[in-house]
């Protein structure tokens, strides 16, 4: 969703010019998050002078830049206002703070007025950048209505500036002091919904101040002196900080953003309260049953990420660069796991025996997390012998589903900050159940919200149509089946033929990444059509869905994935000698079935697309009918990582050919972080 970050330098001489593109290239790394507008927040010389009556500060007027449609669009108008009105950009300024946002819209449409920063008014005394929705932002819009307040946008966000400055206007009035910080917990006070927010204020220069409740923020910290490492010495972020030296600091809604300037992070926790003043980093800890914050010690972190995977290298599209990753994706996940015959997760070990001994399993998710754990789900049941039931979250939420202590909730997320995954995760907490977190992102609030987990690994993925985090998820679904049925002996020459097949895993997947060319032959034969059909069954089930998925994200084209057992069930009425029709037909108990759906289909005039296991032609497809995809065979639990690399292809080719953007599908986002 909305995309935040900032950018301070404290005692280090620091060029206007290179703070824009700084905060510009933030933006740029959090682009991939789904965006339809931006701005920025700097500030101009304490010479200028704009506005009606006297400056109510005497700190330099901020400087606030907003506009709709890519950031490449808001970088050109920038530049523009810039020369129009001579601000020197080489001017230097050894501490200055800025924020910048991308926006995602949710309350009111595309536009400059909608997009953030948001101000307080007048003299931009107060500005905000906010992720998330204040749910009661009507409430406080009528009780700031009637306090005299006017609002120039549709966003729920505006109040949140306005806010601050009735709580600041309200302590000077009283000829009370009152700090930053001080202002800041009094709004969140009055906040409902979930958030990541950032203050600037010119009462305050110089001085940011973020804080969340149920949206991912992250600090960095860069020292400058002698390439100080704070987060080796293993000790409080404030006393590490209030060194006076030369630093720079950064907030961002996403690693991905930080890890070309330092590895030193820290992830803010829930309605923790981090201030930035004088170079030092102060965190407050909220409590609504309290008046007064409590400080408290924090630790960073070392990032283990490198600035390459943020990069395309030499691919068109990081899309196109992730699907050529799942090798390496894969062997990463893989690492470490995988021991002579048995399987190694550090993230379960505590908790395998009561997972065995669960009533059920249930795997909550979205979108392609979802798809993940319902491609592996019979692996799981046939190893462990629980009943395991599948969860779309929203749908859980609706319905209430009951959950009971004895069951196990795992919940799968790629970013781990997924709204409606993170929604039933609290509910599942609140029945009294053990919850499993599977997620690649290391911090995110899924993973510090469940009791155990396990870390994919996939690496950062930047295109929003998840590729490589999709294979590494059933991989690891499929290490935990065989983690959880380990005690089993009747299972261990399955288990231990798996074992191997994982082994050779990555070795397959550039087998059938060959496919490429082949791929996007096929996307020329079918970029006019306007819809595509995908059938498959048993584990293929789930590749139905994720294939037909992935050519509606990214290519725009309507698809629907199908269980072919349902063929005659409706589906087939829509068969004729136009609509594309791929079967996934690899060897595995399903084999047979499809043989039969291939027949009727035959017998319809279906147009149809066969994914075969190599040298199954004849088996599938006699007489040149149709179209095949001869893909390696593999064990059956692992057939949907080899035959989704396909579809994945065919999605990317397609949208190429159409015309439209790879990485950032129109509408959609990276991490859904509202409901």
């Amino acid at each position: 969703m909305c995309g935040i970050f900032a950018y301070l330098n404290y005692n280090v001489a620091r060029e206007r010019r290179y703070i824009m593109e700084v905060l510009f290239n933030g933006l740029r790394r959090l682009e991939y998050r789904g965006y339809d507008s931006s701005g920025i927040a700097i500030d101009n010389d304490l010479s200028f002078a704009a506005g009606e009556g006297e400056r109510p500060y005497a700190s330099a007027l901020p400087l606030v830049f907003r506009r709709e449609g890519k950031i490449e669009s808001l970088v050109r108008s920038v530049y523009s206002e810039v020369d129009a009105v001579g601000l020197d950009l080489e001017k230097s300024f050894m501490v200055h703070a800025g924020i910048a946002h991308t926006r995602w819209a949710t309350h009111g449409v595309p536009s400059p007025r909608n997009s953030h920063p948001q101000s307080s008014g007048s003299w931009d005394e107060f500005l905000v950048v906010h992720n998330g929705i204040i749910t009661n932002y009507e409430v406080l819009k009528e009780t700031l209505i009637r306090h005299g307040f006017t609002f120039e946008s549709d966003t729920d966000t505006e109040v949140i500036p306005k806010l601050a400055k009735f709580v600041f206007d309200q302590a000077r009035e009283g000829d009370q002091a009152v700090t930053f910080s001080q202002v800041v917990i009094e709004v969140i006070r009055q906040l409902e919904g979930a958030y990541a927010l950032i203050f600037k204020s010119s009462h305050y220069p110089n001085e940011l101040i973020a804080c969340r409740r149920g949206s991912t923020l992250i600090l960095g910290v860069k020292g400058l002196t002698n390439e100080k490492n704070y987060a080796a010495s293993f000790g409080d972020v404030k006393t590490l900080t209030a060194d006076g030296q030369p630093k720079e600091l950064f907030f961002s809604s996403d690693l991905c953003a930080i890890v070309e300037h330092t590895k030193n992070y820290l992830a803010i926790e829930d309605n923790e309260v981090v201030h930035l003043k004088d170079g030092s980093v102060s965190v407050l800890k909220f409590d609504y049953s309290k008046e007064k914050p409590a400080s408290v010690q924090r630790a960073l972190s070392v990032l283990e990420m490198e600035v390459e995977q943020i990069k395309k290298g030499n691919y068109d599209h990081f899309m196109q660069k992730e699907i050529h990753e799942q090798p390496h994706s894969l062997t990463t996940t893989m690492r470490g796991r995988l021991r002579d015959k048995s399987v190694v997760l550090g993230g379960l070990k505590d908790h395998l025996k009561t997972i065995r001994h669960s009533r059920r399993i249930i795997f909550v998710g979205c979108g392609t997390s979802y798809n993940a754990a319902l491609a592996a789900r019979p692996f799981l049941e046939e190893l462990s012998g629980i009943p395991v039931t599948m969860e779309l979250a929203s749908d859980l939420l609706d319905r209430k589903g009951p959950i009971y202590r004895e069951d196990t909730a795992v919940f799968v997320s790629q970013s781990g900050e997924t709204a409606d995954t993170l929604l039933a995760l609290e509910y599942a907490l609140s029945n009294g159940a053990l919850c499993v977190g599977i997620t690649n992102t290391v911090g995110s609030t899924l993973a510090r919200k469940t009791h155990c987990g396990v870390h994919i690994n996939a690496g950062c993925e930047i295109g929003v149509a998840s590729t490589k985090a999709y294979t590494s998820q059933i991989v690891v679904i499929t290490i935990m089946a065989l983690a959880i049925g380990a005690d089993s002996i009747s299972t261990q020459s399955r288990r231990e033929s798996i074992i191997n097949s994982l082994s050779d895993l990555p070795d397959k997947v550039r087998e059938v990444l060959r496919l490429d060319n082949e791929m996007k032959d096929l996307a020329e034969s079918l970029m006019q059509m306007q819809s595509l059909l995908v059938f498959g069954r048993g584990y293929n089930y789930a590749t139905a869905l994720e294939g037909a998925l992935k050519v509606k994200e990214v290519a725009l084209m309507h698809s629907e994935g199908m269980l072919a057992g349902e063929m005659k069930h409706g589906p087939l009425a829509l068969v004729d000698e136009t609509l594309p029709i791929i079967v996934i037909a690899t060897r595995d108990a399903c084999f047979s079935q499809q043989q039969s759906v291939i027949q009727q289909l035959h017998a319809r005039k279906g147009r149809l697309i066969v994914m075969c296991s190599s040298g199954d032609a004849a088996s599938v497809c006699s007489g040149g009918s149709c179209r095949l995809i001869e893909v390696p065979l593999v064990a059956d639990c692992l057939q949907p990582v080899i035959n989704i690399i396909p579809l994945q292809l065919l999605a990317y080719h397609l949208t190429v050919l159409r015309g439209y953007d790879v990485d950032q599908p129109r509408n959609l986002a990276k991490s859904v972080t509202t409901q």
